[in-house]
């Protein structure tokens, strides 16, 4: 009867603050005071399902099909109501809250349409839905939509952590909770991404946070037991697992890393040096040295800065990021702070996303507490998905034969029809072609075309049931883009007026094994770009060919050579610089 008293006054001293103060991404002094007692006097989980779907069950990607968004109607309502804006355009968006009202009234003295708008009245303690909030599952791959709850890191935030069961009440969807032992698992959504085809990205706080001496009352758990769970509930057959940074202090990836399809990362960048700029490198290299994407090829990577505050860097200065953005559909919402900074930041974004409608929001007021859109938001996918699995065509430089693109499609109800779309030029239009299909994998073809053509195209199917899907999805205004080129390994950064040529000093340097070398062309040339030993023999000849004015990069694994002092040289017409780099191993 003592413990029982004392965890009520302990939960209704806690609503009172939780509701009185905005609660931070990291766990409070009084909080962290809290959870040692709640390990010491648990309480029974509201259990639904404690077993895994049934399987196969595959866990959707963030730019997959939404039909919902969800963030908790808490602090920083500016953000939030900005956030509803943009993304009630694109699907419903659920929020939580205690007053719907007083959103209502809120939302409409900003100008922001009460349309495609679902109010869910419970309590909750937090802004932070994305660490507690629900994740879409599906079994089969593509059938009954489910969802996973795992068990919540801030243990003193209870309410919080009920939301994923009263959502899927809400929407008679079933749950799966990883509760109790043996598959009792702590884990946040910051710090997971998954590229809907069975492989996921973290930092190894999921080991620490589900080893001995944890603090949430989970049963320990090895690396092995923790993958094989991830298996069972989301269908994780390859889970990437990267150090934790020395500043980010939550240790989620979403602050520096995201996913922007299955085969590209988008990575944030430091100055040489700076910050957890050392240990990003050192992870993006681990990644590129060890894995390939979920179509055996090796991963591209789009570099965004992580902007100063006040010309500061962490721990200095807030923890500001890029990466902490949020797919909802054809749209993409980005955190922004300073215009000299946020320029760069959505036109990388943008080059990088071709077709998505990308949007920044202010977030000054919440990177202080760690966080910014990715983290208080949470996607609930469709039921029953048009699943569209597909490896981008990338350079090449046949001229001679077709180029085939080959989709794996399928959906519930079946697939009746599958297009591909195809232009060298978006301002007269596409043409279509029907794809056929062998054993759910559909295949058309692209006609040979010459040097220095780039080519667009996107997928289109529809199910039996009459659902349309395209890949990507803001297609045909975002498509898929590949250059008939020379110059394979060459990947174009910017199309367009760099005003003069230029050799960029490789990054990171030294380094091991991979680099990077950046070059820009300011007009239509040949173009030689090669690497010198320190005796000045040619090592490698990464380019001998005609280029097109733009900015370039080649990034050099450089596992195969021995450490040492390199040259690369680039000659462009009458333009040649050699710049230095050093390969320590």
């Amino acid at each position: 009867m003592k413990t029982v008293l004392l965890l009520i006054a302990f939960f209704a001293a806690f609503n009172a603050f939780s509701q009185e103060d905005f609660l931070p991404h990291y766990p409070t002094a009084w909080e962290i005071q809290q959870m040692e007692y709640l390990r010491n006097n648990p309480t029974p989980p509201v259990l639904m399902d404690p077993n895994p779907p049934p399987g196969p069950v595959r866990t959707m990607a963030e730019w997959e099909e939404l039909q919902g968004l969800q963030i908790t109607w808490t602090a920083q309502t500016s953000i939030l109501r900005q956030i509803v804006d943009h993304a009630q355009e694109e699907c419903l968006v659920y929020i939580i809250c205690s007053d719907s009202n007083a959103v209502r009234t809120y939302l409409t003295q900003g100008g922001v349409p009460l349309t495609n708008l679902k109010f869910l009245i419970t309590s909750f303690n937090s802004i932070w839905c994305r660490d507690y909030g629900p994740w879409t599952v599906y079994s089969q791959n593509i059938d009954t939509l489910r969802i996973i709850d795992w068990k919540y890191n801030r243990t003193a935030r209870p309410l919080d952590d009920a939301s994923p069961v009263f959502i899927a009440n809400t929407m008679g969807v079933p749950i799966h909770q990883t509760l109790i032992a043996p598959n009792d698992l702590v884990n946040t959504g910051g710090n997971f991404m998954a590229d809907g085809h069975g492989t996921a990205f973290a930092s190894k706080l999921i080991l620490t946070e589900n080893a001995a001496g944890n603090p949430y009352g989970v049963s320990v758990k090895t690396e092995s037991q923790i993958n094989g769970i991830m298996s069972s509930y989301m269908g994780i057959s390859r889970y990437i697992k990267m150090d934790i940074l020395p500043y980010d202090q939550i240790h989620h990836i979403d602050m520096h890393m995201k996913l922007l399809d299955e085969e590209t990362l988008l990575v944030g960048q430091y100055p040489t040096g700076v910050a957890d700029g050392p240990q990003i490198e050192l992870n993006l290299q681990y990644v590129l040295n060890n894995f390939q994407t979920c179509f055996g090829k090796p991963y591209k990577v789009v570099r965004i800065p992580m902007p100063p505050h006040n010309g500061n860097y962490p721990p200095t200065g807030n923890y500001r990021t890029y990466t902490n953005s949020v797919f909802v559909n054809k749209t993409v919402i980005v955190p922004t702070y300073e215009l000299q900074y946020d320029t760069t930041a959505l036109r990388i974004y943008r080059e990088a996303l071709p077709g998505y409608k990308i949007v920044g929001i202010d977030c000054n007021a919440i990177i202080p507490s760690l966080g910014a859109i990715h983290c208080i938001t949470k996607e609930i996918g469709v039921n029953q998905p048009v699943f569209i699995s597909h490896s981008a065509l990338r350079n090449t430089n046949n001229t001679s034969q077709p180029y085939e693109v080959k989709a794996y499609i399928k959906h519930k109800s079946g697939i009746s029809q599958a297009r591909m779309f195809w232009s060298i030029d978006t301002a007269g239009g596409f043409t279509q072609v029907n794809m056929t299909n062998i054993g759910d994998t559909f295949r058309a073809n692209i006609p040979a075309q010459p040097l220095n053509t780039k080519v667009y195209y996107y997928i289109s199917a529809t199910s039996v049931s009459g659902k349309t899907v395209t890949k990507p999805l803001p297609a045909p205004r975002g498509n898929i883009q590949f250059t008939v080129t020379n110059v394979t390994g060459v990947e174009p950064v910017a199309a367009g007026i760099p005003n003069k040529f230029s050799l960029h000093q490789n990054y990171p340097n030294p380094f091991n094994p991979v680099t990077k070398i950046k070059f820009d062309i300011a007009k239509n040339t040949n173009v030689k770009l090669r690497i010198f030993d320190v005796t000045g023999r040619e090592v490698l000849k990464i380019t001998d060919a005609y280029m097109t004015a733009g900015s370039y990069s080649y990034q050099w694994n450089a596992s195969q050579f021995a450490s040492g002092i390199y040259f690369y040289r680039l000659d462009a017409g009458e333009y040649s610089e050699i710049k230095k780099m050093v390969l320590v191993k």
